[in-house]
């Protein structure tokens, strides 16, 4: 076929003859609305539609804006344009294009329907609280960012078989070959594998949670996430550690957010001339802050004269702090610190420093002092 001295293969021979004809324009035209008619009622739908539905949901409230729907807003707008895009697309091409045009249209739908899962996936990962309203039951937090990753890669691997099935790829043959290829991979994997399973047993075990102060072996920090392969753990210097999830199954992991207490002890040197009767008045005094400090735990308190020391007289301290934040740890600290020091001075007690004495025999001034004159 030619058209205007020029070859035309036979597979177009539809398009150019469809075009030639006049009609198209008039077509064109009714396509062309039509696009039009379904951009304009996307944004009549956001602006007005949606919105109204959202202040009908949220009316005793004031979290439209956090709202769970908000997250489904896009994909729904860019379906509702998918579908004009594809009414003018069959009203204009010729009827050998609907298949494709059918096709295109499945695919964008699952592609806005997964994103839009996604989405939701994301917005109750981010938003806890809404998950415990939904179950009525407290969800451990480390559970939460593991799970949501399983679900969008469930959600990823289901797209992307309709996707293939829709365009006619024989996914049957395609999960197939993956089982014959499982070992090989497997072995190549191995690291992998083993992380993802420890993971497992990390959210199964729950020796800790996202936000929980610990330490595993040289690593010591805050949890901020674990997933299929590694946990990340925030270390006090604000580095971000990451740590293989196998690495944390095979050693001693130190909780300290699992405490309810926190230990503080030290000991207090004060000089050799403290008269006797002056230090048990001071380790009474400082006992008896203990003993009324409401910050302080009473089951164990140890105030007690321990040794001659080195540079002085040790008295030793052992107690415990109503508190596991560290922030309030080092104010109950101070606290303490303040009134040993009060207690000290109204005593007449001085703490003791490091010092070095040197004692001189008398027949050795005697000669000093002879040569001296």
């Amino acid at each position: 076929m030619e058209v205007g001295g020029i070859y035309i293969p036979e597979p177009l021979h539809a398009v150019v003859a469809f075009i030639t004809d006049y009609s198209y324009l008039s077509k064109l035209a009714v396509s062309v609305f039509i696009f039009f008619v379904f951009w304009g009622f996307q944004n009549l739908f956001t602006n007005y539609i949606f919105a109204f539905i959202l202040r009908l949901i949220h009316r005793n409230n004031d979290t439209q804006e956090h709202s769970f729907l908000n997250t489904v807003r896009v994909p729904i707008r860019n379906l509702i344009v998918l579908v004009g895009i594809y009414l003018a697309l069959q009203n204009f091409l010729p009827d050998t294009f609907n298949s494709v045009l059918n096709n295109i249209l499945r695919t964008g739908s699952i592609i806005l329907f997964s994103s839009a899962i996604n989405a939701l996936i994301g917005y109750y990962s981010e938003n806890q609280d809404r998950i415990h309203q939904i179950f009525n039951h407290e969800i451990d937090k480390i559970l939460i960012p593991f799970f949501s990753k399983v679900m969008r890669f469930v959600v990823l691997a289901l797209a992307f078989v309709a996707i293939a099935s829709t365009w006619g790829y024989d996914v049957n043959g395609f999960i197939a070959g993956l089982g014959l290829g499982g070992l090989a991979f497997a072995l190549a994997a191995k690291d992998l594998i083993a992380n993802i399973f420890s993971g497992i047993i990390i959210i199964t075990d729950k020796p800790f949670s996202i936000g929980d102060w610990i330490k595993a072996s040289d690593v010591e920090g805050t949890v901020e996430d674990i997933n299929f392969r590694s946990t990340k753990i925030r270390a006090f210097d604000a580095a971000l550690v990451t740590v293989p999830n196998s690495n944390l199954v095979n050693t001693s992991i130190i909780n300290f957010t699992k405490r309810n207490l926190r230990r503080i002890t030290f000991q207090l040197n004060v000089r050799y001339d403290t008269p006797s009767y002056k230090l048990e008045a001071c380790i009474a005094g400082i006992e008896n802050i203990l003993r009324t400090h409401p910050e302080i735990d009473q089951k164990m308190i140890f105030v007690k004269f321990d040794s001659f020391g080195k540079n002085g007289l040790e008295i030793f301290l052992y107690f415990f702090a109503k508190t596991i934040v560290w922030e309030k740890y080092l104010n109950i600290k101070q606290d303490i610190n303040l009134r040993i020091m009060e207690v000290l001075e109204k005593e007449g007690v001085f703490v003791a420093l490091p010092s070095t004495s040197v004692y001189v025999e008398p027949s050795m001034t005697d000669n000093i002092a002879e040569k001296a004159l």
